[in-house]
């Protein structure tokens, strides 16, 4: 207001202002839904069947095996290695025993 205004302007404080109400200070005070019940005589009837989906459960038999078949072949591979290093190492000693 105009008196306000003067009081303000002459060194006075403002007059307090209202916070901002309703949600996050939108001044919506309240959201309802509502929705109306009402029983008819087919709604008491039982519901269709549900539609056809997939067929039953199978077990997958090839796509499972795929990792433990790549893990047996790495152990396969480490162990091809491992004996490969056995051999060489003998063959090397061997031919540092004749050398010395």
């Amino acid at each position: 207001s105009a008196e306000d205004r003067i009081a303000v302007n002459m060194g006075g404080t403002p007059p307090p202002t209202e916070a901002p109400g309703g949600i996050a200070g939108t001044g919506v005070e309240v959201f309802a839904q509502v929705n109306e019940h009402t029983q008819r005589s087919d709604s008491l009837a039982a519901p269709p069947a549900p539609p056809e989906t997939f067929g039953p459960y199978t077990k997958k038999g090839q796509e499972s095996t795929g990792v433990l078949t790549l893990v047996d072949m790495l152990v396969a591979d480490l162990d091809k290695e491992m004996q490969e290093m056995d051999v060489e190492e003998k063959d090397a000693q061997n031919d540092y025993e004749k050398y010395v």
